[in-house]
């Protein structure tokens, strides 16, 4: 009975060391998430800025040999 009962002890310690270190797994990928997400949209503002405001067909481009 006292080695089921160390046994136990210490898988619940090993659970608990393993839970902890998840824990600080999913927190570090949150902070990367967050990051991605604000350089996604500092890119997409930058991409908007870049685009002219009317459409302009290539139809309407001159040839560069004219």
């Amino acid at each position: 009975m006292e080695s089921r009962l160390t046994e136990l002890e210490i898988k619940i310690s090993f659970t608990e060391d393993q839970l902890e270190e998840l824990n600080k797994i999913v927190y570090r990928q949150q902070q990367q998430i967050e990051f991605l997400v604000n350089e996604v949209r500092t890119l997409r503002d930058q991409i908007n800025g870049l685009q002219p405001t009317e459409f302009r067909s290539l139809r309407d481009e001159i040839p560069p040999h004219y």
